[in-house]
């Protein structure tokens, strides 16, 4: 699934390519896609013709199309969605989804195509969303936000009772890590994802957070991690930050920073990649039954 550096790479893509362009026809051609808003396929069609896009924005994962009235096209790219900017009459690339028409200062019309094989993303029209669609409110500040507080979300995270690789996905706590960043991140921290998040020093926790930045910031400079034509930035180049992955899908590989073996472990449906050596083990807290029998003795 596209994460933040992949969202932010698409949205200022985006940016130079329809900021000012009028929405001169909307076409859903499949409802799917569209599911989300509430009134339905063909309101989705009529009710963006004539309204004016500003520059895209993002929170996390989320993408947002802001539109001059004061609502927005709020987007999620789910496991695969893709948008593309073509000419308009270009023939259209397999799974294309919803085209919006747009007009150009000069008269030449473009379409900008959502493009979904998998179908897990989604579009919606957020009525006065310009700002903050309310739909993404409750989700957390990305660490490139502006109002993130690294001391303030290091010392939420602490008060977690949860793996620390869980309390990172957590997008109420912190927006935009994803299980690739998340390793990365955990690896360079020296943390390892199944130490539990209360056990964290303020320093560590700080580390962690600091950690996810720098991974996102450097993935950001090289266009995103693909690993398939499924995640591609606007102009259909793919990202190339799965070159410099340290752990993520590294599973037998020596660690670059010690040589030990990369191993994988499952977890939540997923895998974990981690170091054994640079990223230590947690010790298992004691069994209620083992404390009983040490009290009594």
């Amino acid at each position: 699934m596209p994460e933040l550096p992949e969202v932010e790479t698409v949205r200022a893509g985006l940016a130079p390519l329809i900021t000012g362009r009028v929405i001169d026809g909307v076409q859903v051609l499949h409802d799917r896609p569209v599911r989300r808003h509430e009134l339905g396929p063909k309101d989705f069609e009529t009710t963006l013709v004539g309204r004016v896009l500003e520059e895209p924005c993002r929170r996390g994962k989320y993408l947002w199309l802001p539109l001059a009235d004061g609502d927005a096209i709020l987007a999620h790219l789910g496991m695969s969605g893709q948008f593309r900017i073509n000419r308009a009459g270009d023939p259209h690339l397999p799974n294309t989804r919803v085209v919006f028409t747009l007009g150009g200062p000069d008269g030449v019309q473009s379409e900008l195509r959502f493009v979904d094989q998998r179908m897990f993303g989604g579009l919606s029209v957020s009525r006065e969303g310009a700002e903050l669609p309310s739909e993404i409110a409750h989700i957390g500040a990305d660490p490139f936000d502006p109002s993130f507080d690294i001391e303030a979300v290091a010392r939420k995270l602490r008060t977690r009772r949860s793996a620390v690789k869980r309390a990172l996905l957590d997008q109420k706590l912190v927006s935009g890590v994803g299980n690739i960043y998340a390793d990365e991140s955990l690896w360079l921290a020296g943390v390892h994802p199944e130490r539990c998040s209360d056990s964290l020093t303020q320093k560590q926790a700080v580390a962690v957070l600091q950690a996810a930045r720098d991974v996102m910031a450097e993935a950001l400079e090289q266009g995103g991690t693909s690993f398939d034509a499924l995640y591609v930035r606007v102009n259909g180049e793919s990202g190339y930050f799965d070159r410099a992955l340290n752990v993520y899908g590294q599973e037998g590989r020596p660690c670059p920073r010690c040589q030990a073996l990369v191993v994988r472990e499952a977890f939540m449906n997923r895998s974990s990649h981690f170091c054994p050596n640079c990223q230590k083990a947690p010790r298992p807290l004691p069994s209620r039954r083992n404390s009983a029998r040490t009290s009594a003795s």
